[in-house]
């Protein structure tokens, strides 16, 4: 429902998702800094202040955020890991390198954007134009019950944009691969929820994070 709490909602949530305030979104998206203040979003006498049409427009262009997803975190939904299956149904489909979570784990098999590099994966096939930058993972172990259980495949968008609530893949420095939900992330930290309430939930600093990957769909 577009209402103006869900709209002013959003648009943290926007900002939130990039680490930036709302100040510092208004001021990527080419505004007055002051745009997205909690200030302005009433007017003096109480009344509701919308923002307008085209600052949004120019957020979502300065973020690289399409009008779905925005509308997305207007009704604060989670997304629907199907979403892109539907979106490219009548797309056809096209081999994706399939890795697994202990490949995943192992240095030098990704590129600086979390993407797999070099030659000789497993693939599979799965529906989308040539231009994404998707690939597959196979679950292993029970740490990602009872979401993904040993075997599933997980498809992961490495260069979309996250937000809070989104399921992710991490790799640490170190080489340690999880699947999570997203609480928060922030210039200095990551904040993770566990999809198995008998494993902890994680706080890790954005230093030792080496990328972050969006779950697009699951073979469940």
């Amino acid at each position: 429902m577009l209402s103006h709490d869900r709209i002013w909602a959003a648009i943290d949530a926007l900002a939130s998702s990039h680490s930036l305030s709302a100040s510092g979104l208004a001021r990527k998206a080419g505004l007055d800094p002051t745009s997205f203040n909690k200030s302005k979003r009433f007017t003096g006498e109480g009344r509701p202040r919308w923002p307008s049409t085209e600052s949004v427009a120019k957020a979502l262009r300065a973020t690289g955020t399409s009008l779905g997803d925005f509308l997305g975190m207007v009704e604060d939904r989670k997304p629907d890991v199907t979403e892109i299956t539907s979106r490219y149904a009548m797309m056809p489909s096209r081999n994706v390198p399939l890795l697994g979570f202990a490949e995943a784990g192992t240095g030098g098999f990704f590129d600086d954007g979390g993407f797999p590099v070099g030659q000789g994966w497993d693939e599979v096939q799965f529906p989308g134009p040539e231009g994404d930058t998707i690939y597959a993972l196979e679950v292993s172990g029970t740490s990602m019950e009872p979401l993904y259980r040993d075997g599933d495949i997980i498809i992961v968008q490495p260069d979309a944009n996250v937000r809070k609530r989104d399921r992710v893949v991490v790799r640490t420095h170190e080489g340690e691969v999880m699947a999570k939900e997203l609480v928060r992330k922030t210039a200095t930290q990551i904040e993770l929820k566990s999809l198995n309430p008998e494993h902890e939930d994680r706080v890790i600093a954005m230093q030792d994070v080496e990328w972050v990957a969006r779950i697009v769909w699951a073979s469940q």
